[in-house]
């Protein structure tokens, strides 16, 4: 017999043989290729057909072959192809009819178990029935996707791959069926998942894409807070059993601040100076360590802001129980400090656990324009019942940054500029006006560098007692989080930690308890070395980086609906470095290609080309320098959100000033 048929890396040819020497042979294909092949690879030897025609008769006798039948009369031991095929003809099978049934058991694998080269053996029936049944929910599910594909292809969105769609986005399961048929009903014209599922109406806008997104990742329960029973019962006791402070307590804050976590007090003293109160709301005292509000607020870690929501840590009757709000008498962690009577020099400092009655909310955005440096500097009346508090801590604030940037090496860097969005509804449209503020008013200096007071001061008597707390460092301009404290350069403090703001980040809850706990002298829910302290380090950075992210891309939502509400085509902008500008009245970052090489700070003009809401895109062109101003004094050299740049004050939020 001159011709064979072999196997070959698991596919079937055939040819004739030339020569067999040993255990290989020299075998010429029927593309006349010579091949060497062992001699135990060969399946089949005959002399017609034609090595070229054998496989392809096979084929088509194999397709005639029911597969069940097969198996029904196949042998239940192992067996040789040839052997089945005598028996399944009826006669001495030629090599076609031989063919033919090896191609028929190699193509079937769940009902024939290859035991060899030209050897199989029949499934068991309980494991072919697993098998078929395998295969016939795959062919239905494959039939699902193919269905949900087309009909997405007609504009069409299946419930299926509706009621996924933010987690399809988030965290997609790639084996579902949902999935898959989005896969294969991408194309040019929406080549993306957000851009088919925003066309197809699985979102009622791109706002809504990217909340639900961010929601399905983040909060797979859902934003809302639900708490059982009355987790705030001994919340009252906790506070009435603090003693009461005697002071005239104020905070400033944006007038859309709801949860107001720190205020101020001034008292003049009997010999002369003053008395400077740096009050935080005290959750601590009543939330318990691993209690039911514990365990909501450290699953989220922060509250959220977003342009004209948040999504917050705390319940909200958490968060009315213990805000700072007028008329109150409410629990507060209170640093004082007493200056001489220049309210440059502070001669001592006492912490401590109390109540105090808050007697003003004031807002700055209505008091930026009355409490001004000129005003503050000068001896000028000024109209309003805490002007002469206000010029106290503005002397007390200046000092304080003066010390620290004495500490630093270098001034503070003060320019470039705040930007506060806020959402009006004008029917069923929502509007947005993005509001600048500098970052170097009297008001905010003022609360900035008492927050930088209290987180250092406090950071100082943990360690100082060796009780563990979440520290924050800085050294060679690398910012960390650790358990024990460290300089922080960048803000030129020996100690530092955040403490002020418990009602919206959980570290400043779990540093407050620590810090209730030396001033009590009882032990503190967290030892030193405690893994579950390590936990909620890393789980915090975890968190609050992803909240950033996500607070930064709906400022970049926003700042692009605000473009196309104002019909804006050209645009002022600031060169920030290289080719990356931001617009002058607006937080929106953007590479410039087409740029020439501009000092950061310099004003140009852009022409707005296209924006987009899905990808957060914009596309513009240089147009020309603006000749009215060399450098932009309200940017200067700016850093891009997310790049470790800005302001020092950006330790103590996060950007919560522009947001809430």
């Amino acid at each position: 017999m001159k011709h064979l048929l072999f196997e070959d890396n698991g596919d079937f040819r055939a040819g004739t043989a030339l020569s067999e020497t040993g255990g290989s042979l020299q075998v010429e294909t029927s593309s006349g290729k010579r091949v060497k092949v062992k001699a135990s690879h060969v399946l089949l030897r005959f002399d017609a057909p034609a090595p070229d025609a054998l496989i392809p008769a096979a084929r088509r006798l194999a397709d005639s072959i029911d597969v069940d039948f097969l198996w029904e009369c196949a042998p239940q031991a192992e067996f040789g192809f040839g052997e089945l095929a005598d028996e399944y003809h009826g006669h001495r099978s030629d090599a076609v009819e031989a063919a033919a049934l090896l191609l028929k058991l190699h193509s079937a694998p769940v009902h024939f178990h290859r035991k060899g080269r030209g050897r199989y053996r029949p499934a068991p029936p309980e494991v072919l029935r697993s098998a078929l049944a395998t295969l016939e929910r795959r062919r239905r599910e494959q039939e699902r996707i193919e269905a949900h594909a087309q009909a997405m292809r007609r504009g069409e969105l299946p419930e299926e791959v509706a009621v996924q769609a933010a987690q399809l986005l988030a965290r997609p399961d790639r084996s579902s069926v949902a999935w898959k048929a989005l896969e294969l009903s991408l194309s040019a014209e929406r080549p993306t998942p957000e851009r088919l599922l925003c066309a197809l109406g699985a979102f009622e806008s791109p706002r809504a894409m990217h909340v639900a997104r961010f929601e399905a990742e983040h909060f797979p329960q859902g934003f809302g807070v639900a708490l059982h029973g009355d987790a705030l019962a001994d919340a009252r006791r906790a506070i009435d059993a603090l003693p009461r402070a005697d002071v005239d307590a104020f905070s400033i804050d944006d007038s859309t601040t709801i949860e107001i976590d720190d205020c101020l007090s001034v008292q003049p003293l009997p010999r002369g100076g003053w008395r400077v109160g740096i009050h935080v709301a005290a959750p601590g005292v009543a939330i318990e360590h691993g209690g039911e509000i514990d365990a909501l607020a450290r699953a989220r870690m922060a509250t959220v802001y977003l342009p004209g929501d948040k999504i917050t840590m705390l319940p909200q009757p958490t968060i009315a129980a213990f805000s700072l709000d007028a008329g109150r008498e409410v629990a507060a962690l209170s640093l004082y400090v007493d200056v001489d009577a220049d309210g440059e020099r502070i001669v001592s400092k006492t912490t401590r656990a109390e109540r105090i009655t808050v007697a003003d909310n004031l807002r700055h955005d209505a008091l930026d324009a009355r409490f001004d440096e000129a005003s503050l500097g000068s001896g000028a009346a000024i109209d309003h019942p805490r002007a002469d508090a206000m010029r106290v801590l503005w002397r007390l604030a200046k000092a304080l940054s003066a010390q620290r940037e004495r500490v630093r090496g270098r001034p503070e860097p003060r320019s470039g500029a705040d930007f506060s969005f806020y959402l009006d509804r004008d029917g069923e449209v929502e509007r947005v006006r993005i509001v600048q503020r500098r970052r170097d008013e009297p008001l905010d200096r003022i609360v900035a560098e008492a927050m930088i007071l209290a987180n250092s001061e406090w950071a100082r008597l943990l360690s100082l007692a060796r009780v563990p707390g979440v520290f924050r460092s800085q050294q060679a301009g690398r910012v960390r989080t650790a358990t024990h404290a460290a300089p922080h350069q960048g803000l030129g403090v020996d100690y530092y930690m955040w403490s002020t703001s418990p009602l919206r980040r959980y570290v400043d809850l779990v540093n407050q308890r620590q810090l209730l706990a030396v001033l009590a002298g009882r032990k503190p829910p967290l030892a030193a070395n405690d893994t579950e302290l390590f936990s909620i380090v890393s789980a915090f950075e975890a968190r609050y980086g992803a909240y950033l992210e996500f607070q930064q891309r709906m400022e970049r939502y926003w700042c692009l609906r605000w473009i196309e509400q104002q019909r804006m085509r050209r645009a002022d902008a600031v060169v920030v470095r290289d080719d990356l500008v931001r617009l002058a009245d607006a937080p929106l970052y953007f590479r410039l290609a087409t740029m020439p090489a501009l000092a950061p700070g310099r004003r140009i003009v852009v022409e707005l080309l296209d924006t987009d809401e899905i990808d957060l895109s914009v596309q513009a062109r240089f147009v020309e320098l603006r000749a009215a101003a060399a450098v932009a004094d309200d940017v200067a050299i700016d850093a891009e959100p997310g790049d470790g740049g800005g302001h020092d004050e950006g330790e103590d939020a996060l950007a919560e000033p522009a947001l809430r």
